[in-house]
């Protein structure tokens, strides 16, 4: 038995079914929290930037070393826990992260934003591994399946409605109010688990490989700023991506020889020997690849580019949370199915929606935009079900604890190497495709001579010269966002080829 053990475990009558169901409401709310934060944050994207006067790489961090935070302090939940009790943790948790969204909405810069997301993203981590453990605690067995239910919907629910919340305050007021609206739920939430929470008992201490957790964050971090400056500052031309790089390299190398010869590291490389298990690892870090880019990529692009309001961008990402919730409740009737079935279904949804998205253009209409949403929501959906299984269905139990805090810490990885990639390409393309397009534009080009080839467009005044050079700006953007769409599209498909390579059932 775990040193998460609450006396209701020991005692099933202990608790009464009122303080159960209020148990479960705080939990959900404080669980919620986090997945609706996160898809919120990426409706707002664009009015930030404007207002905090960032590049479009640079606004994405806010995005990134969030989700980075999160990554790394997740696989510390079970230290944590036994060091100071789950519900100590939990209230903290959640303490901290309504804290740290109130401090998000009243930032004046870039680096205070990014600073608070950080606390953030690091404060919610544990929520929602811990919100899993308390519920089985509080309930009997004979309701967990119900438990779970309603668990798994409020949880998918809540970040589908907070885009578009999100959106019309950030349209109606500004885009702190996005952040504001979710402090009063997290008061609440942590005020209910301080009321209905049962006291933890024989907490027992645990070893925390410190080495290898410093040498790992270390490393991330390190990885995280050179994908995040290094468009700016021409990536090896600069000493300041060079030093970042040499950095990563000796931290991860540390981190590698430190958790081998370890008798308890922080991450056990050891479990990749289970071959199911290392092409689990794999897909999990695609999927975290394919879940958050777009919703990072899109609202810019609509809102800066297509000249959608904050409300509809919104909407457009809600659709999204919308599609993931019938995507998990349809994986529930799929579960009897082969799970290599059900990732190829999955990711063959992934592909074809980003193959749809590579015949975007700046005319997109909104029909469009909420059914290529919803789709990706829905494949999100399927796909997380069958990964699971086929990561932790050939190992032994007694590692599953460990097992899943390497899987989830590559699913963000994943998510926050991915999209400052994409970002990347975005602003690359961007630069080289202006540069080539602008190079048309002259006297000497005979083409822009002839009657109705420049339609409303001058070129002999200052004025109509920075028209036609917003446009040229807009569709050298448009190709650089199809680039991405292009790798989105092309990880989709590498999804598919790992999932021919999973052991069957009766292989496994």
């Amino acid at each position: 038995m775990s040193s998460t053990t609450t006396a209701v475990e020991e005692h099933p009558s202990a608790i009464s079914p009122a303080q159960r169901y209020l148990t479960l409401t705080t939990v959900v709310l404080g669980s919620s929290l986090y997945g609706t934060a996160l898809l919120t944050t990426s409706t707002i994207l664009p009015q930030m930037q404007g207002a905090l006067s960032a590049t479009q790489d640079e606004i994405a961090w806010v995005m990134t070393f969030n989700i980075l935070a999160t990554a790394v302090v997740t696989p510390m939940t079970g230290w944590l826990v036994s060091r100071f009790g789950t519900k100590r943790v939990m209230i903290w948790s959640i303490a901290i992260f309504t804290a740290a969204t109130m401090l998000c909405g009243m930032a004046q810069s870039l680096e205070m934003l990014v600073l608070w997301r950080i606390l953030q993203g690091g404060a919610g981590a544990p929520v929602v591994p811990l919100s899993q453990s308390i519920l089985f605690d509080t309930f009997p067995r004979r309701q967990h399946t119900m438990v779970m239910s309603v668990f798994g919907m409020a949880v998918a629910v809540a970040p589908a409605f907070g885009p578009v919340f999100g959106g019309y305050l950030a349209e109606m007021y500004s885009w702190r109010w996005s952040f504001y609206m979710l402090v009063p739920i997290g008061i609440a939430s942590t005020i209910g688990m301080a009321l209905t929470l049962p006291p933890d008992n024989r907490l027992t201490r645990v070893r925390f490989d410190w080495t290898g957790f410093i040498a790992l964050a270390t490393a991330l971090a390190a990885v995280q700023l050179v994908l995040a400056r290094g468009v700016r500052l021409d990536w090896f031309d600069s000493p300041e991506i060079v030093i970042e790089s040499l950095i990563a390299a000796i931290a991860f190398y540390i981190f590698i020889v430190h958790s081998l010869g370890a008798r308890e590291p922080f991450v056990n490389l050891k479990l990749m020997r289970d071959r199911n298990y290392a092409i689990g690892l794999a897909l999990v870090t695609i999927y975290g690849m394919l879940n958050f880019t777009p919703m990072v990529l899109l609202p810019p692009l609509l809102q800066q580019q297509a000249g959608f309001p904050d409300m509809l961008v919104g909407e457009v990402i809600g659709c999204r949370g919308v599609g993931m919730l019938v995507g998990f409740m349809t994986a529930g009737f799929m579960s009897r199915i082969d799970p290599r079935l059900s990732m190829a279904f999955g990711f063959g949804l992934q592909t074809a929606a980003g193959i749809w998205m590579l015949t975007f253009d700046l005319n997109v209409t909104m029909e469009i935009l909420l059914a290529n949403s919803a789709i990706q929501g829905f494949a999100v959906g399927v796909v997380w079900v069958p990964i699971t299984a086929v990561a932790f269905g050939t190992l032994d139990a007694r590692h599953y604890a460990e097992a899943s805090a390497i899987f989830h810490l590559l699913r963000n990885i994943g998510s926050s190497f991915f999209i400052s990639l994409s970002i990347a390409e975005i602003v690359r393309t961007t630069a080289a495709n202006y540069s080539r397009m602008t190079e048309m534009i002259s006297p000497y080009n005979r083409s822009l001579t002839m009657p109705g080839v420049t339609g409303g467009w001058t070129f002999d005044s200052v004025t109509g010269l920075a028209r036609i050079a917003r446009e040229i700006t807009r569709q050298a953007t448009m190709i650089g966002y199809l680039n991405a769409f292009m790798m989105y599209t092309v990880a989709s498909g590498l999804a598919l080829v790992f999932a021919l390579f999973v052991r069957g059932r009766r292989a496994a």
